[in-house]
């Protein structure tokens, strides 16, 4: 079955959320959904995420999955959110619970952030198949990015994450805790033997100028076009133009929040005693 694929751009992290049903369906999933945040003042907002709630409802559609392909450094999830006025089940893949335990350190958390992933509703393995609705569905391990990321098979759909971006673009950087571009370009090979026609759906786009923002690619132009892991470009190839652009790249202007939420599965950190949660910045720790 084919899935219909409804998506729902962030300009301001060039984030791509999607809601996935089959035909005639009730049921859905919600990927990637985006927390509307700013770092100058610390506020909040819910802009992304009540377009989500205002098209699953007008469409008189069920969440059943909230899922999330990693914690993402560049935007806040809003899967907290969405759980409160949509329902559904948060899930993740089951190596979060690595990605939890690098960051507490960095953050030093306390004892009240367990690193079992129990945040999350559901902890996916590798390969591990699930259903949305009558739709077929299936995890895929494909780290690299960060040691956890996990892509969404989705009948003749893949929502990739951050491992692929278009092929003008190439691919996620590996430089951050546990990441490793020699693991991302075999996770991104996986993806690449599926068949030629498989429709793949990226997290990111970042159009350079005069291109539109577009999400939606195939194996094929994958294969033949992506600039840096296009079919004949060797492991070593990749590796070496992978790490020589992670070089030159600064940090993610939002991973210092967006990490702490999103290793919590939206959440925010515990209220302390005035009323108020507070985000941590470590100093001179990056």
């Amino acid at each position: 079955m084919q899935p219909i694929v409804q998506a729902f751009f962030d300009s301001v992290t060039g984030t791509v959320t999607y809601v996935v049903s089959g035909p005639g369906e009730r049921y859905c999933a919600v990927i990637d959904p985006v927390l509307d945040y700013d770092p100058k003042a610390g506020r909040t907002s819910t802009t992304n995420a009540d377009k989500i709630i205002e098209f699953v409802r007008q469409r008189g559609l069920q969440v059943q999955w909230i899922l999330e392909t990693h914690a993402h450094a560049d935007h806040l999830s809003a899967a907290h959110y969405l759980r409160i006025h949509l329902g559904g089940k948060i899930a993740i893949g089951e190596h979060i619970r690595t990605v939890q335990r690098s960051f507490k350190k960095l953050f030093n958390l306390g004892a009240e952030f367990r690193l079992d992933g129990s945040q999350f509703d559901r902890l996916f393995g590798e390969d591990e198949a699930f259903s949305i609705g009558n739709l077929t569905a299936k995890a895929l391990y494909v780290p690299g990015h960060t040691p956890a990321d996990t892509a969404y098979q989705i009948g003749d759909a893949v929502f990739v994450g951050d491992t692929l971006f278009m092929p003008d673009l190439g691919t996620a950087r590996c430089d951050f805790p546990g990441g490793d571009a020699h693991t991302l370009y075999r996770s991104i090979r996986k993806l690449l033997s599926l068949p030629d026609n498989t429709r793949l759906f990226m997290c990111h786009d970042y159009p350079p100028e005069g291109r539109e923002a577009e999400w939606e690619t195939t194996v094929s132009a994958q294969r033949a076009h992506n600039i840096h892991v296009h079919d004949g470009v060797t492991e070593e190839q990749f590796v070496s133009v992978r790490e020589a652009r992670d070089a030159t790249l600064a940090m993610p202007v939002l991973i210092l929040p967006s990490v702490q939420v999103n290793i919590r599965a939206g959440e925010f950190p515990p209220v302390e005693e005035n009323g108020v949660s507070y985000l941590k910045i470590p100093l001179n720790a990056l």
